[in-house]
């Protein structure tokens, strides 16, 4: 495993996308039955793991396409514009009040009006970002309801 690593590169562990812990969990199930020797035996769990990394590097690949970025990979979710959270957007996600709130002061922020904007990534994690600094239509040409950040 930590050879294929690191051929393929560390894209197969860093954040990981729903793609990814499909695969990892994958691979924990192959190695782990592999290891004690039931069905598949040792060069059947490597042939496995080897397709596995092979379909993870395919679709990496696909994903840095412009059709590929839309077909396999997750966009971004505005979950709060400012201090108001977005109710479509928090029920879409699955996250409740209380993980948000929960968060927001993971991220060191104790005050609602300290808040800009918060995005829950495709990689699972919550970026809080200040108020106070000016937002770029850059950083959220692909989120989803960053609509709600250009409202007055």
């Amino acid at each position: 495993m930590v050879v294929l690593i690191r051929v393929l590169g560390q894209r197969l562990i860093a954040s990981l996308s729903s793609f990814d812990v499909a695969a990892v969990v994958a691979f924990g199930a192959i190695i782990g039955r592999a290891s004690l020797g039931q069905e598949p035996r040792l060069m059947t769990g490597v042939v496995a793991l080897c397709t596995l990394v092979l379909i993870q590097a395919v679709v990496g690949a696909i994903r840095s396409t412009a059709f590929g970025a839309r077909v396999v990979a997750v966009k971004p979710v505005l979950l709060m514009a400012g201090s108001t959270p977005i109710e479509a957007n928090l029920r879409r996600c699955h996250i409740s009040h209380a993980e948000l709130r929960s968060r927001i002061r993971l991220a060191g922020v104790g005050h609602p009006d300290e808040i800009a904007a918060v995005v829950f990534e495709p990689s699972g994690t919550v970026s809080v970002l200040r108020a106070g600094i000016p937002l770029s239509d850059d950083l959220f040409v692909d989120v989803i309801g960053a609509e709600h950040l250009r409202q007055p």
